[in-house]
Parts: structure tokens; C-alpha cells; sequence
């Protein structure tokens, strides 16, 4: 027709599909200027370009169709100066939020980076600096399920209080569990996180010397023999273990779906002693 775009043509000038528009017209954010009564093509007007590039535009700044919808009814420049400067600070809090992703992200590819560069059958010995943990106890009789039960209500509570946690998981087995064979029957799940007072279980795990060792494969199938070697090891070191053990989840299931892949961390904080 003359004078009039197509919806196809329309879709084709601005790069969306005709869905898109399709949907526009069903929750009245975008209608077209004429409706073929007989066949029901859509088609629009020269003037409605612009009105629909501040649409798109609104939307690729971040605003949602319903926020676009009720502002465009009666816009003016005051109201979109307004409007605008609201979305700033959105902005701005995304960028925040973003960043700190982008930092547990580049985390923890280091760390999986890391364990293979440094894959050593000798544990290591080393002052770590103060980090910090959003814990959840584990429940009797502390097997795989009531593991992962803890661990979901720790990223469940992160997630409902937006804290500003790391990509990396792990649980903590007591020493006493440990003395008596008991490898992996731990009691708290953590999640790696900062010191915060949003909420009160939050542990701190302070600085000090350690010994760690790397896992690497299956959990239950073998765990046992890294902990023996670590154990050994602290013998022959004259290394006093004075804590629980904890267990960081370097390579798990969130990056590999082959066990034989995963890596766990064993830490234990450890004293010399005179022996």
C-alpha cells in the first residue's frame, strides 16, 4: 500500500523479527496505523519509525516493556530527564554487580588453572591471609544428601540477601570424624564469600599456616587416600593439625560433568611442634 510499510519491511528496517511486532500490538505498546480488514496484514506508517526506535532504544537501556509502556502514554522532557536518571543508578548497580561477577569468575578459572599447573603429590605448606565463609551445618547422618541440602540453603541464603559470594563451594569435615576414619562425613557446607553483617553466619577462616593437598577424581571413591597422604605427611613435617579440615571444591560439577575431572582442596590449619 501506498505510503505504508509492511510488518516484514518494518522488521527488516530495524533488525527485529515479526514477532516482535506482533507482540507490541497484542499489549498495546506498539500498534500498527492500519489493519487490513480481509487478510489482517499489518501496516505502519512513516511517522511511527521514530516512535518505535524509542521504544527499542528504552528497551536496550534497560527499561522493561511494561516500565516503556506506562512512561511513553505521556512523556515529556522533564518526566524522561526523570526517567532516565532513575535507570543511572539501575545502571550503575548492574556495573557493580557485574564486576564483582566478572572477578568470581576470573577466580575461579585461576583456581582450577592453578591445581593442574601445581598438581604436586606433596601436600603444601603455606600462611594463608583472612577469608571468609557463609556456612550451613550439615545434619546427621552427614551423607550426600544432607551435603547438598546445606549447600543449596547456602546459595539460597546468598541469593535472598544478594551476598557477595565466590564461585566456589566446600564443606568442612571435623578432625574428630577424621581421626576415626570417617573422611567424608562433614558438617558444615560453605560458600566462599566477605565479611559482611548481613547476615550472622558468616565465619571468619583466619590468617595462618597451613597444609593443603589437592584431590583429584572421584570424592567418596578415594578421598580416603588423599587424606592418609596428608595426614602422613603432617607426621613426617612435625605439623600439629588445630583444626577441622575444609574442603574447597576447586573443579566440580559447575565446570565438568566427568567426576574423574573434579578437584577438591583439603586445608587444615597446622602448628609446628618440637617432635
Amino acid at each position: 500500500m501506498d505510503n505504508l510499510f509492511s510488518i516484514g519491511e518494518l522488521a527488516k528496517f530495524q533488525n527485529i523479527s515479526k514477532q516482535t511486532l506482533i507482540f507490541y500490538d497484542k499489549i498495546d505498546l506498539f500498534k500498527p496505523s492500519y489493519v487490513d480488514p480481509e487478510n489482517g496484514y499489518r501496516y505502519y506508517t512513516s511517522s511511527q519509525l521514530d516512535y518505535l526506535d524509542t521504544i527499542l532504544i528504552m528497551k536496550k537501556i534497560g527499561f522493561s516493556l511494561k516500565e516503556i509502556k506506562n512512561h511513553i502514554k505521556n512523556y515529556t522532557t522533564e518526566n524522561s530527564l526523570a526517567f532516565l536518571n532513575r535507570q543511572l543508578t539501575v545502571i550503575n548497580d548492574k556495573i557493580q554487580e557485574l564486576s564483582l561477577i566478572k572477578s568470581r569468575v576470573q577466580h575461579r578459572c585461576e583456581e582450577i588453572k592453578k591445581a593442574y599447573e601445581t598438581a604436586s603429590s606433596v601436600p603444601e605448606i603455606r600462611q594463608i591471609e583472612d577469608s571468609y565463609i557463609l556456612y550451613h551445618s550439615i545434619k546427621p547422618p552427614f551423607d550426600m544428601k544432607e551435603i547438598s541440602l546445606a549447600t543449596k540453603k547456602c546459595y539460597a541464603q546468598s541469593s535472598a540477601y544478594n551476598l557477595p559470594v565466590f564461585l566456589q563451594c566446600g564443606v568442612s569435615v571435623p578432625l574428630a570424624h577424621i581421626n576415626s576414619g570417617d573422611y567424608t562425613k562433614a558438617s558444615l557446607a560453605f560458600l566462599m564469600t566477605e565479611n559482611t553483617s548481613l547476615v550472622s553466619n558468616i565465619r571468619k577462616l583466619p590468617s595462618g599456616l597451613t597444609v593443603s593437598f589437592c584431590h583429584f577424581g572421584n570424592y567418596y571413591s578415594s578421598i580416603a587416600d588423599s587424606y592418609r597422604t596428608l595426614l602422613t605427611f603432617c607426621d613426617e613435617q612435625h605439623l600439629e593439625i588445630i583444626s577441622d579440615s575444609y574442603e574447597f571444591c576447586i573443579n566440580d560439577y559447575i565446570t565438568s560433568k566427568n567426576e574423574e575431572e573434579f578437584i577438591t582442596k583439603i586445608m587444615f590449619y597446622v602448628k609446628k611442634t618440637n617432635k
